[in-house]
C-alpha cells in the first residue's frame, strides 16, 4: 500500500498498535553529515497539513525521504532505500 508522508505518520501516530516514539524520520537537512538527519517519533509535537512541528524545527513534508518503524520502511520517497 503506498501512503503519502501524512497519511503515514498519522496511521503510525493513532494506531493502537504502533509505538509513535519507536518511528524514524528521515529527512533532507543541508548541512548536515551527507545532508541527512534523523528525528524520531518522541520528538515530534504535531503533525500538521504539510509540516512535522518539534520544540525546535519545522520540516516539510517534501523533505522527508523515509519513515521507518522497528526496522519495516512505511514509507519511502524515492522507492530504493534500504535500512542503513
Amino acid at each position: 500500500m503506498h501512503m503519502n508522508v501524512r497519511d503515514a505518520l498519522n496511521m503510525l501516530k493513532w494506531k493502537r498498535e504502533f509505538d509513535f516514539d519507536k518511528v524514524e524520520i528521515w529527512y533532507t537537512d543541508r548541512g548536515a553529515p551527507g545532508d541527512v538527519s534523523v528525528l524520531m517519533g518522541a520528538d515530534v509535537e504535531r503533525i500538521g497539513r504539510s509540516f512535522i512541528y518539534t520544540r525546535n524545527k519545522t520540516i516539510p513534508f517534501h523533505r522527508v525521504i523515509k519513515i521507518i518503524y522497528m526496522d519495516r520502511i512505511i514509507f519511502d520517497r524515492f522507492g530504493t532505500s534500504k535500512r542503513e
